[in-house]
C-alpha cells in the first residue's frame, strides 16, 4: 500500500519536526518555538483529519487537538505582546511576558503534552496494524471523498452572506490545509489555494483584533488601545470580504446581492 507509506513517511517526518520545535521551547531557544509547534500540530491534523473514521487517525487527532487548545491561550499571549511593543505599550507588554514564562513551563509540564508524545510515537505501529488487519483497504477514495466533502461546506458557507465569519476562517484554514496535506487527491487548483491563503490572512488579521478588544474588556490596561483596535479590524474585514470574493468567484459560487 504506497498510499499507506507515504501517510507514516509524512508522519514520522512531522514527529521528528514537532520533537526538535518542543526542544527549543523547553531551551527557551527563540520566539517561534511554540508557533513552530503549533504549525506542524496543524500540518499533523490535516493529514489526519479525512481518516478520522480509523481508530489509530482519531486517537492521534483527539490527542493533538488536546495539545493545541492547551498552546491557544499561550499563542495568543504571545502575538499580544508582539502588537503592544509594536504600539509602543511597553509596560503591559513587560507584565505578560513575565505571565508567559509561567504557561510555557505549565505547558512543559502538562500531562496533555506527554500523552500526545506517547500517541505519536506509537502511531505508526498502529497503523501498520491496521494495513494487515484490512482496515486501510480503500484509503485513498475514502480521503478523497471527505475532501470533496470539506470543498462543498465551504462552497456553502460562501454562499451565505450571513455566515459567521470565525466559523468561516476556520474552514478557510482547513481547506487550505487539506490542500497542503493532500495535494495529489485535493479537489482545488493551486490558484485557489493561494486565494484560500489570502483569505486566511485578511480573516486573520481580523480575528486577532476582534480578540484583542474581548481582552480590553477584561484586562484594564489594555483600554487605551481599544478604540484604535476596532477601527483597524473593521478595515481588516472589509479587506477581507474582498478577499472572499475573489475565493467565491474561483470556486464558482454565486453570492447573494454581489455580481
Amino acid at each position: 500500500m504506497a498510499f499507506v507509506d507515504s501517510i507514516v513517511a509524512r508522519v514520522l517526518t512531522l514527529e521528528t519536526r514537532l520533537h526538535h520545535a518542543h526542544a527549543r521551547l523547553a531551551a527557551r531557544t527563540d520566539s517561534e518555538a511554540l508557533h513552530d509547534l503549533r504549525i506542524n500540530l496543524r500540518k499533523l491534523r490535516s493529514l489526519l483529519r479525512p481518516m478520522r473514521r480509523l481508530e489509530a487517525p482519531r486517537q492521534l487527532d483527539a490527542a493533538a487537538a488536546d495539545v493545541g487548545r492547551l498552546t491557544t491561550p499561550v499563542r495568543d499571549l504571545e502575538v499580544l505582546i508582539v502588537e503592544l511593543r509594536r504600539q509602543g505599550f511597553h509596560d503591559q507588554a513587560e507584565r505578560r511576558e513575565r505571565l508567559l514564562e509561567s504557561r510555557y513551563a505549565s505547558i512543559q509540564a502538562s500531562a496533555t503534552l506527554r500523552h500526545f508524545e506517547a500517541v505519536l510515537d506509537g502511531w505508526p505501529a498502529k497503523m501498520r496494524d491496521a494495513e494487515r488487519s484490512g482496515e486501510l483497504q480503500r484509503l485513498r477514495g475514502r480521503v478523497e471523498v471527505r475532501l470533496e466533502r470539506q470543498l462543498q461546506r465551504l462552497r456553502e458557507a460562501l454562499a451565505d452572506p450571513d455566515f459567521d465569519r470565525h466559523a468561516l476562517r476556520l474552514l478557510v484554514k482547513r481547506m487550505r490545509y487539506a490542500h497542503e496535506a493532500y495535494a495529489g487527491l485535493s479537489p482545488i487548483t493551486d490558484e485557489v489555494a493561494r486565494a484560500l491563503k489570502a483569505v486566511q490572512s485578511a480573516l486573520g488579521d481580523w480575528h486577532d483584533h476582534f480578540q484583542w478588544c474581548l481582552k480590553a474588556d477584561q484586562e484594564a490596561d489594555l483600554l487605551v488601545l481599544k478604540d484604535r483596535w476596532e477601527v483597524a479590524g473593521e478595515a481588516e474585514l472589509k479587506a477581507a470580504e474582498v478577499q472572499l470574493s475573489i475565493l467565491a468567484e474561483y470556486l464558482g459560487v454565486a453570492v447573494p446581492g454581489q455580481g
